[in-house]
């Protein structure tokens, strides 16, 4: 979910089998428990060598199950390549005691940060043959981010043929110094909760917004996206930019068009598909619009 405040369009989302006991022939016993010590010996050896059917090799098969249910746990989405969970490699075969489980880091997220923000330095060329729009890219300061990476994340989204600049009604530029239209701003979930408040509008510690030409990404979306988007967080992000910066550029709400169509750049994904399919882009390949019945 987003939330927004309104500005006006500038034209511009497994026992072993059982083991029967038969008794032997007289005169066979002692064959038998001879068969038997052989095969306890050879069983003994092929354990040693690391064939048994316990040991490492299942505790990595566990451990590859609980690194995946990490990343799908109560923290809404996984992190992408960059965060993303990984079971160990398996090492050398023991007879010991199987080591625990090797936990993945997950992205540090402060609940809240100074308020205060790092511009990323330079800038880009212009994109798009409409309108002239410069933004800037700010990151708080206290955040883990580089402000060079983000800055070329959000360029490069908006300077994707199936984004806003394929309207022919907007162009963009990011600058470092000087006027700006707009500014793109990824911070802790508390500093957009209380600069989105400032406005009216309640984020709930969750989700992104555009006010008073501030387009406000929480940390938490950008780095753990929603469900839908847990293993395409970079997706996720251009999703995040550009239905904030439609809402800058004037459009509002809309749903699903229908069940196994792309949905709309502009619909509320965080809130469910609807049955329609995951897309982050406002135009498609063909330079068709994608959008849906408009919500309040």
């Amino acid at each position: 979910m987003t939330t927004r405040t309104a500005h006006p369009s500038r034209g511009r989302q497994r026992s072993g089998p059982s083991h029967a006991v038969h008794r032997g022939r007289q005169g066979r016993g002692p064959v038998l428990v001879a068969v038997a010590a052989l095969a306890v010996l050879g069983a003994a050896g092929f354990a040693a060598v690391g064939g048994g059917s316990s040991g490492t090799g299942a505790t990595h098969a566990g451990d590859k199950g609980q690194a995946t249910e990490r990343a799908r746990s109560g923290r809404v989405g996984a992190a992408g390549p960059a965060h993303g969970s990984r079971s160990p490699s398996p090492g050398p075969a023991t007879t010991s005691a199987p080591a625990s489980p090797r936990t993945s880091p997950t992205p540090e997220i402060p609940a809240t940060g100074p308020g205060t923000f790092v511009t990323a330095a330079g800038g880009s060329t212009r994109v798009g043959s409409g309108t002239l729009l410069r933004y800037r890219v700010d990151v708080e300061n206290g955040i883990d981010l580089s402000t060079a990476d983000v800055a070329r994340q959000v360029e490069r989204i908006l300077a994707d043929p199936r984004g806003w600049t394929a309207g022919g009604r907007s162009a963009f530029q990011r600058v470092s110094s000087g006027p700006t239209d707009f500014v793109v701003r990824v911070a802790t979930p508390g500093t957009v909760d209380r600069i989105c408040g400032e406005y009216g509008l309640d984020t709930g510690g969750e989700v992104n917004c555009d006010v008073a030409q501030q387009v406000m990404v929480n940390l938490k979306r950008w780095l753990l996206a929603t469900p839908v988007y847990a293993h395409r967080v970079k997706d996720y992000r251009a999703l995040i930019i550009n239905h904030e910066v439609g809402h800058f550029l004037g459009h509002g709400h809309v749903g699903c068009p229908g069940s196994g169509q792309p949905a709309p750049v502009m619909m509320q994904q965080i809130k469910g598909m609807h049955g329609c399919l995951p897309n982050v882009w406002p135009y498609d390949e063909k330079g068709r619009y994608l959008t849906g019945p408009a919500v309040s």
